[in-house]
C-alpha cells in the first residue's frame, strides 16, 4: 500500500466514459530512448514499458531540445524555449511569476501534484534555504516557488537514490516515516528504500486519496524520478541481473579499453535502474486499474535527456548526438482504438509536452506556450497511425549556456533534427555536425565540412536560422561558406 492509503470510496454512478481526462507524467532522468526492450536494446527487460508502447502511442522521434536537466525542465513546465523562459543554464531558477502547465490545469479545475525531483529552484545563494546551513539537497521550496503545483513531495536535486530526502507541507510525511526537521510550515523526511520505489509509493497513496476524497475532481500529477541518472545503481536484486562483462555496447562505442570498461560498468547499473523504473510503471498501471482510473487517465512517460555511455567516446549529456537527445516518449490511456502500432511521425520536443498534455484533456493551450499540441495523434480514433500533415517539420535543439561540467560539451550550440532524418548542429560562428540518420543512424560520418553536401547544409542552415528568428533566439549562427 502507498503511504497515504485509505479505505477507498467509489461513486458507482459515475460513468468513466464521461469523466474529464486525467494526466500523469512519469519523468526519468538521463534515460535514453535506445535503452528499452521495445526499442531493441538486448541488455534490458522492460515488459511494462513495452506494453505501454504497444497499447498507446510511441513517439519514436521525440527529442530533448535542451539535453540538460534545468533547461529541459523549464521548457517542460512552461511550454517555452529556454532562451525565452528564463531557465537557460544549469542551476537557473524558474523566474518568479512564471506561468506553467500546472496553472493551466488548475484554471480548468484540476487538482495538481508534484512528486520527486524539481531542479527549477536555482543554485544562487540568495534563493536560500529555510534551514540554516543547508545545501541545495536539503532546501525546502516554499509554495510560491513550486510552479503552481498544489500537493507537493519534492526535492531540488539529490543524486543519492538510496538516501533521497524530500520535503512536503506540514503533516504530509507518510505514516510511520520519521520527520527529520521542519520550518515555516514544511518538513523533511527520508524516502524509504530506493528512490523510484519510494516516490511511486507516494504517488499511489496520493491517487488513493484523490479517489477517496475528491472522486469528481480531475487531476494532473507528476512523478519525477532521478534514476537511472548516475551513480548508476539500483536495488541488489536488479543489480544482480546485470554483469558488466555481459553488456553489449552500441556499435559507435570505440574499442578503447578505458572507454569500453567504463561503459560496461556504468551500463550494468543503468540498465538495473531502468528495470526498477519499469517495475514501478507496472505498479502505477495496476493501481489505475484497481482505482477505476484507467479509462480516463493518460499516462505520459518520458525522460529529460539521454546518456552517451561511451558512444563516440563521449559521456553523459549536453551534446546533439542521438544517445544524448533522443528520449523515450510514450502516451498510454483511454485512446486505444487502434489496430496497428501507433508510432506518430512527429518531432516531439520539450516545449510540446505541456500543450499536448492539455490537449489530451480537451483544454485550451495558453497563448504564451510556444510548443505544438500533438494530442490529436493520440486521441483520433480508427486505424493507426493517424497522419500529421501540419508543422513543424523539425525540432529545434540547443544548449543556451554551456554548463562546463567535466565530460560535457563546453560551448553553447544550436541545431535541428528533421522529420526526414537529417541532423545539423553548429557552434557560434562555426558549423559542427551534419548527419544523414537514415543512412547513418549511429552517426559515424560527419558531413558538415564536406563540400559535396553544401546544398544540404545550406537548406538545413536556413531552417535553423528560421527557428532562431521565430523564437527570438540571438545565437550567432555561422556564415555559410563553401
Amino acid at each position: 500500500m502507498g503511504p497515504h492509503h485509505r479505505e477507498l470510496r467509489f461513486d458507482m454512478s459515475m460513468d468513466g466514459a464521461h469523466r474529464p481526462a486525467n494526466v500523469i507524467w512519469v519523468i526519468t532522468d538521463q534515460m535514453r530512448a535506445q535503452a528499452t526492450g521495445y526499442a531493441g536494446d538486448p541488455n534490458v527487460f522492460t515488459p511494462n514499458l513495452d506494453r505501454l508502447a504497444a497499447e498507446g502511442a510511441n513517439f519514436t522521434r521525440a527529442v530533448s531540445g535542451a539535453p540538460l536537466c534545468c533547461p529541459f525542465r523549464g521548457a517542460m513546465v512552461t511550454g517555452r524555449y529556454p532562451h525565452n523562459n528564463g531557465v537557460t543554464g544549469h542551476g537557473d531558477p524558474l523566474p518568479d511569476g512564471s506561468l506553467t502547465v500546472a496553472h493551466a490545469f488548475r484554471d480548468a479545475g484540476y487538482r495538481t501534484c508534484y512528486i520527486g525531483k524539481w531542479h527549477l529552484d536555482g543554485n544562487s545563494p540568495e534563493r536560500g534555504s529555510v534551514m540554516p546551513g543547508d545545501d541545495i539537497r536539503h532546501r525546502m521550496i516554499p509554495p510560491e516557488r513550486r510552479g503552481g503545483f498544489e500537493d507537493w513531495w519534492a526535492y531540488e536535486n539529490g543524486n543519492q537514490p538510496f538516501d533521497c530526502i524530500i520535503h512536503t507541507d506540514k503533516g504530509g510525511t507518510p505514516q510511520g516515516v520519521p520527520v527529520l526537521d521542519s520550518a515555516d510550515g514544511m518538513e523533511h523526511f527520508r524516502v524509504p528504500g530506493f528512490e523510484a520505489d519510494g516516490l511511486t509509493d507516494i504517488l499511489l497513496g496520493w491517487l488513493g486519496t484523490q479517489v477517496a476524497d475528491r472522486p469528481e475532481q480531475p487531476f494532473f500529477a507528476v512523478l519525477s524520478m532521478q534514476p537511472p541518472h548516475n551513480p548508476y545503481t539500483a536495488p541488489a536484486e536488479a543489480m544482480a541481473r546485470h554483469t558488466p562483462g555481459d553488456v553489449r555496447l552500441r556499435p559507435n562505442v570505440p574499442d578503447i579499453r578505458d572507454v569500453t570498461e567504463r561503459a560496461r560498468r556504468d551500463l550494468a547499473g543503468y540498465y538495473a535502474g531502468i528495470e526498477q523504473i519499469d517495475d514501478n510503471v507496472g505498479r502505477i498501471r495496476a493501481s489505475l486499474d484497481e482505482l477505476g482510473l484507467t479509462e480516463n487517465t493518460y499516462l505520459v512517460f518520458f525522460s529529460d535527456h539521454g546518456d552517451m555511455h561511451g558512444s563516440h567516446g563521449q559521456w553523459r549529456k549536453t551534446g546533439p548526438w542521438e544517445e544524448s537527445i533522443r528520449i523515450p516518449f510514450l502516451i498510454g490511456g483511454p485512446s486505444r482504438e487502434h489496430q496497428n502500432s501507433n508510432r506518430p511521425d512527429v518531432p516531439v520536443n520539450h516545449v510540446d509536452i505541456a500543450p499536448t498534455s492539455l490537449g489530451l484533456c480537451g483544454l485550451p493551450v495558453p497563448a504564451q506556450m510556444e510548443g505544438t499540441d500533438y494530442s490529436a495523434v493520440v486521441t483520433t480514433p480508427g486505424i493507426r497511425p493517424p497522419v500529421w500533415d501540419g508543422p513543424p517539420d523539425s525540432a529545434y535543439l540547443g544548449i543556451p549556456v554551456a554548463p562546463r561540467h567535466p565530460q560535457s560539451v563546453g560551448q553553447a550550440w544550436r541545431g535541428i533534427v528533421t522529420r526526414d532524418n537529417w541532423k545539423y548542429a553548429c557552434f557560434e560562428g562555426q558549423p559542427w555536425l551534419l548527419f544523414n540518420l537514415d543512412d547513418d543512424p549511429y552517426e559515424f560520418v560527419n558531413l558538415a565540412h564536406d563540400p559535396a553536401y553544401y546544398a544540404i547544409r545550406a537548406g538545413l542552415h536556413e531552417r535553423l536560422r528560421q527557428w532562431a528568428d521565430q523564437t527570438g533566439d540571438t545565437f550567432d549562427l555561422p556564415a555559410l561558406e563553401r
